[in-house]
């Protein structure tokens, strides 16, 4: 299995597709694991011309953890989760690569982007924001965050997965329901630690702002955000979208805050686009 060989952080990552091709990373949002990044939309990638790279960000999955059950505070910041990124492409002996996050992992392909813009060549910008603006935050302060969360049966956990896709408003899309019961079923033998999750929230407590710093990022770029995402508001999308010159701009009516499966070649093809326009000419 791989993992990264840094000193200080271990990281499992997994990489699809031909050495040959321009590399994507994919960051996963606040405590998902990199099931997240479905096989079947990696292979749109992959098809596409990519070399395609998803890893567990710390705290999840088969990645390094920063505490114990109890701890729910790893000490660390969204640069340093930031720098994971880096890690995994020093792993790989790649100098830069393109990168897409969803959520948290938006955050950090932010951050990468901003402290080593050498090593960043396009960006992916999926249901995210620039900082804590309130107008952004629809999920609260999440106080269920802040103590140590209850422990439950892998069955408990995969109904769990199940009933939030379908509480949410009822929307063109297929919830996916099926989908995501077995996403969590696996999720759950892989590495079940819901204390992770508070560790990763500690650190976007702490997370600076962004949307000066992004002005200055120069790298071709794809917003891509649901209209009616109920945890983060869209008008981040375009906040982000006015801050990074040049910036792609979508926003789908319908769409939550999870990317439905059948916005997935939507999503391939302008992360894609994306890429083509930063490898200029194309290598590939």
């Amino acid at each position: 299995m791989p993992f990264t060989d840094s000193a200080d952080v271990r990281l499992y990552y997994e990489v699809f597709g031909s050495e040959d091709r321009p590399v994507l990373v994919l960051v996963s949002g606040g405590g998902a694991q990199l099931l997240s990044w479905d096989e079947a939309f990696i292979s749109l990638l992959t098809d596409g011309g990519l070399r395609v790279v998803r890893f567990d960000n710390r705290d999840t999955g088969l990645s390094q953890r920063f505490g114990s059950e109890d701890d729910l505070d790893g000490g660390y910041q969204l640069s340093d989760m930031a720098d994971d990124i880096l890690r995994i492409l020093d792993d790989l002996g790649v100098e830069s690569a393109h990168v897409a996050g969803h959520s948290m992992g938006g955050m950090m392909a932010q951050m990468a982007a901003i402290q080593n813009p050498e090593r960043v060549r396009s960006l992916g910008l999926l249901s995210t924001i620039p900082g804590r603006d309130p107008r952004y935050i629809l999920h609260g302060e999440r106080p269920e965050l802040l103590s140590a969360p209850v422990r439950v049966s892998r069955e408990q956990a995969v109904a769990f997965a199940e009933a939030a896709v379908l509480a949410t408003p009822l929307r063109r899309y297929d919830p996916q329901a099926a989908w995501h019961r077995e996403q969590a079923g696996i999720a759950y033998d892989r590495g079940y630690a819901p204390e992770g999750f508070a560790r990763q929230w500690a650190a976007l407590l702490r997370a600076p702002e962004r949307g000066e710093a992004l002005h200055k990022v120069t790298v071709p770029t794809v917003v891509f955000h649901g209209r009616e995402d109920e945890v983060l508001h869209w008008s981040a999308a375009v906040d982000i979208a006015d801050a990074i010159a040049g910036a792609e701009l979508q926003i789908h009516a319908d769409m939550g805050h999870l990317v439905p499966h059948e916005l997935w070649p939507e999503l391939a093809a302008a992360l894609l686009r994306t890429a083509r326009r930063a490898d200029s000419p194309p290598e590939w």
